[in-house]
């Protein structure tokens, strides 16, 4: 039966390769950014609905769900969750590519056109062979992934997982660092969840040759951010992964201007819940008493971000292991842990779910750039793989 399902899968990801990579230029032409969806959700639509298959729109606001069922599957019965993203980055694509993006500064520079087309692929695959499959199929075309609160809350709030039940849950995502031909899987805890934190330090500015006639609001920030270092190193279990970045520093003065307040902008980042709200206090208070002991007063803001993500090490290895059968032991990685974070990770606190890899770089076309980046791309052989594995994953 296996190989029966595997000649299938792979005879229809062929036959409908043009047609995924059709809609992926076309996705990746008419870019939308998170929960300005509309155009997008509305292709997503019109094509599930060309399909034949059932579906609702503004799920989630600017999302899709659609639903396959076999002749021998109950209205009532658990289903299978596959799950893709439809928003884009504010970036200006620099590609020279007939699909470029026709939005001035938006730009699907992390993949999620990719991740569309081939669940649309999937989708029309899946409702060929609807018969044979053993649990029925909720499609999830997710907004706002890039953006807290994190689509994946909407849709969660809209019942997404409800009407039928979805048991488990499945995603991918390109992985520029991986050979097209190439998927990667992780047992357990893999992504790590995602804070930002605002301080804006109040001082009081003046001459930069008379200080002591100030509150130096430069000086509060230069101490905050090396002393909260120590909150990682001597608070954090060394055993939990933990980050704790700053990558803005704003205090508008000049050679000889003290100014009167700096924005401090940064990302806390762990794979501990527990730890993670500990830390939260022990920021807010280590950032209001080094700025009282300089005689300066903060606004602290931690927006609470996406959790960790941990994939179930039960349908994650059967994936994997279905993967090899089908792709080879060459063509399937073992991923390390990773300190990026993804809203997929708000399913996994309620459900079982697998987030895999898929290798999209190809280095003999240029084919070399990362996320986020105005020149990412990908080699469009991917997506045959990535539709041949999400096909595994209903099966």
């Amino acid at each position: 039966m296996e190989n029966k399902i595997h000649s299938l899968i792979k005879n229809h990801s062929i036959l409908i390769f043009e047609k995924v990579k059709g809609y992926r230029e076309y996705l990746h032409r008419f870019p939308e950014l998170s929960y300005q969806e509309f155009e997008s959700m509305k292709f997503v639509s019109e094509t599930l609905t060309k399909l034949g298959i059932e579906n609702v729109s503004e799920v989630g606001n600017t999302g899709v769900v659609g639903i396959i069922r076999g002749k021998h599957h109950s209205v009532e019965e658990a289903c299978i969750g596959l799950r893709a993203d439809l928003d884009a980055l504010p970036i200006q694509e620099e590609n020279n590519v007939d699909y470029k993006s026709t939005v001035q500064g938006v730009m699907h520079a992390c993949g999620h056109d990719v991740h569309t087309s081939i669940l649309l692929g999937v989708a029309e695959i899946l409702n060929e062979l609807k018969d044979q499959l053993p649990s029925p199929i909720k499609l999830i075309f997710q907004p706002g992934e890039e953006k807290n609160p994190g689509g994946a809350t909407y849709m969660i709030r809209d019942g997404v997982l409800k009407n039928p039940i979805v048991k488990e849950m499945y995603a991918l995502h390109v992985f520029p660092d991986m050979e097209t031909g190439k998927v990667g899987f992780k047992e357990g805890v893999y992504m790590a969840s995602c804070d930002e934190i605002y301080i804006t330090i109040h001082g009081k500015g003046g001459h930069g040759a008379t200080p002591d006639k100030t509150i130096d609001p430069i000086v509060i920030g230069a101490n905050i951010i090396t002393s909260i270092q120590q909150i990682v190193s001597r608070k954090c279990d060394p055993t939990i992964p933990c980050v704790l970045s700053f990558g803005h520093f704003e205090g508008i003065g000049a050679t000889n201007i003290i100014p009167s307040q700096v924005i401090l902008k940064g990302t806390f980042r762990t794979m501990n819940e527990v730890w993670r709200k500990e830390a939260w206090e022990l920021i807010k208070n280590h950032v209001e008493n080094t700025a009282k002991a300089f005689g300066g007063t903060v606004d602290v803001e931690i927006s609470k971000g996406y959790p960790y993500l941990e994939n179930n090490p039960l349908i994650t290895s059967k994936l994997r292991d279905n993967a090899i059968s089908f792709l080879g032991s060459e063509s399937v990685e073992e991923l390390p842990i990773r300190m990026t974070s993804e809203d997929f990770a708000f399913y996994s606190q309620e459900i079982p779910v697998c987030f895999f890899r898929l290798g999209v770089r190809n280095e003999s076309k240029g084919i070399i750039h990362g996320v986020h980046t105005s020149k990412f791309d990908i080699d469009p052989e991917a997506l045959k793989i990535g539709v041949q594995v999400f096909c595994l994953a209903a099966f």
